[in-house]
């Protein structure tokens, strides 16, 4: 990212353009005990076709966090969830989909992006990857000890650096709350748009059935033709409910891919800020109150010693010690900035993607439009046949 956000914003279009990323499930192989799952990682960027398992996705995840602690790197979806099957369908087919958007938001993100960890994962084709990847990387330093930026990171935070950080976390957490919401309502959408789809078919099918009923005799209509032409009616409306389904179905599977879906990435980069957050504050401020309390220690037992009137060698070691102490907390100082320098750029990186829930909110709309429109026209198909086919005496009158 640039160190200067005012001379170069970032842009989600290219952020996105960054790279494609895909993941497939293969069919589950069996083990000598278990069953598997592999999945096919593609990357447009390296035009690479490479073979995955999901603990090759934890151990490249671990190394990441080793190596890049003070950016966010979203969580990955769960291994297992209690009370589902591993072999479920449906968890297999939502982890697959929590492992796209993993990978692509990796990927995408301006600076882990450059580094050889993630191509490495995403180019090597070797056997047993979770432990070629730690053997290779075991040794890979983090982003401050290599980073250029890292010696002067106290220049690139400004003065009200915390208050600023908490004012703007405390607006991230309100906005992650608020897409929380648009999600669990999108979802709702989509599974009502199931629900009808399902709805339309059973009732197509139950239309289909009563307009192909047979054994109808002159003994119980005593002559009244009504319901067998009514039943010709039944039958040929029958098909547009069929068509009412597919309609539903895909309206279903849009809001799905293209709301739903999306709303996830905005939700995992909004979750992963807010663990980075916490990330950060736990690690270095923990490390900095660790290494000023050692301080005070020593300067307290030097005061001790001068008092006591220890010896000029025991107070000169304790002074060197104190001079490593303190090299120390300039250099926890130093990284602290750094941390608080890196999470100000990755909280500028949250607040690009934001821009997508505009896209996503259009797409909401579009659908619903294009949807109910298609749904209209069919009902339209359908009242005239229900109007005059199915009423005897207005074809009577025709």
């Amino acid at each position: 990212m640039a160190e200067n956000d005012s001379e170069n914003p970032l842009v989600y279009k290219n952020i996105e353009s960054i790279d494609d990323i895909d993941v497939g499930i293969i069919p589950e192989k069996k083990g000598l005990f278990i069953k598997h799952v592999e999945y096919v990682v593609t990357s447009k960027r390296f035009s690479s076709h490479v073979f995955r398992r999901y603990n090759d996705f934890v151990a490249f995840y671990e190394l990441l966090l080793g190596r890049f602690p003070y950016r966010l790197i979203p969580k990955l979806p769960p291994k297992k969830v209690v009370g589902v099957f591993p072999s479920d369908s449906n968890f297999l087919e939502n982890r697959r989909k929590g492992l796209c958007r993993w990978l692509t938001l990796v990927s995408r993100h301006p600076v882990i992006c450059q580094d050889t960890l993630l191509s490495y994962f995403l180019t090597q084709n070797v056997h047993d990857l979770q432990s070629k990847i730690k053997e290779v990387f075991k040794n890979i330093p983090d982003e401050f000890t290599t980073s250029h930026q890292a010696a002067r990171a106290k220049e690139l935070v400004p003065a009200n650096n915390s208050t600023e950080f908490a004012s703007s976390r405390a607006q991230l957490r309100l906005i992650h709350c608020g897409v929380l919401k648009i999600k669990e309502i999108a979802d709702h959408i989509a599974l009502r748009s199931h629900s009808y789809s399902t709805d339309m078919d059973i009732l197509g099918s139950a239309l289909n059935e009563l307009g192909t009923e047979c054994g109808i005799t002159n003994w119980g209509t005593g002559g009244n033709n009504n319901w067998r032409e009514l039943r010709k009616g039944l039958g040929l409306i029958s098909k547009e409910f069929a068509q009412l389904s597919k309609t539903a179905e895909e309206q279903a599977r849009k809001e799905e891919d293209e709301v739903c879906e999306r709303l996830s990435y905005l939700l995992d980069i909004l979750s992963g800020h807010s663990e980075l957050c916490e990330r950060v504050e736990r690690g270095v401020s923990y490390e900095h109150q660790n290494a000023l309390s050692k301080m005070l220690t020593l300067k307290k037992r030097q005061i001790q010693g001068v008092l006591r009137g220890s010896d000029a060698e025991s107070v000169a070691t304790l002074e060197n010690r104190m001079l490593e102490q303190e090299s120390v907390i300039e250099s926890v100082e130093l990284r602290t900035a750094f941390s608080l320098y890196c999470v100000r750029m990755e909280t500028q990186l949250v607040h690009t993607y934001l821009e997508t829930l505009a896209h996503v909110l259009n797409s909401l709309v579009t659908v619903q439009i294009n949807s109910h429109t298609e749904l209209a026209r069919v009902w339209n198909v359908i009242f005239p046949n229900v109007n005059v086919g199915l009423s005897p005496n207005k074809k009577n009158k025709m």
